[in-house]
């Protein structure tokens, strides 16, 4: 068994692109449903930045939308606590999806993050523990504004699985981009709160009420 685990890891090491990562996980999945606790036990020593990106491409799909969102903050938090790997709640992780619909979209992303891997690559080193904590931090103040029904969730959505790319292939560049595009994303969000108040009088009951 840690034979095989060893083997698992290695097949899944930092120095393997993404897209390649991905395919090999789709060619062990099981023929009918694939569930949260086998991807985790699958993902190996990427275990991290893997299930955000997968959850955060499930979360593009409407169907499995919720589930994505309700995902997201597990691996962020624990990630910022510093954990080695994600540990969901069994309610959680015995959760599935049908395997065909997860092909459907990985047929969607890998030829688009095989484009990607053109530019991206590792570069500008960073602290891996630090980079871990800053990016679940990150991740996690995207994940919380999922939760507000706007049009515009589909920003932190993208910028999320920006992040978990940069993240996987150690693209220091990529990632502080990354950043900046998270700053972006919540200065929308802010600016779509604070429109949907004005627009409902909210801040003129609450500056009236105090």
């Amino acid at each position: 068994m840690l034979n095989r685990l060893g083997m698992e890891d290695a097949r899944l090491s930092p120095h393997v692109p993404t897209s390649v990562a991905l395919m090999r996980l789709l060619d062990d999945a099981p023929a009918d449903r694939v569930s949260l606790a086998w991807l985790i036990g699958r993902l190996g020593k990427r275990s991290f930045g893997l299930l955000v990106l997968i959850v955060a491409f499930l979360g593009l799909a409407p169907a499995v939308a919720m589930l994505a969102m309700l995902l997201l903050p597990f691996p962020a938090i624990q990630m910022v606590l510093g954990h080695e790997r994600p540990n969901l709640p069994h309610f959680l992780a015995r959760q599935s999806i049908p395997t065909r619909r997860l092909s459907r979209l990985a047929a969607w992303s890998i030829p688009s993050l095989r484009r990607m891997e053109v530019f991206i690559h590792p570069r500008w080193p960073t602290p891996l523990e630090a980079t871990k904590r800053l990016v679940g931090l990150t991740i996690l103040l995207l994940a919380v504004t999922l939760i507000a029904p706007f049009p515009f969730n589909i920003i932190p959505t993208l910028v999320i699985i920006l992040i978990a790319f940069a993240y996987l292939e150690e693209d220091g560049m990529l990632l502080c981009i990354s950043m900046v595009a998270a700053a972006l994303s919540f200065s929308i969000t802010a600016g779509t709160v604070m429109a949907t108040m004005r627009a409902t009088g909210f801040l003129e009951r609450l500056w009236t009420g105090l």
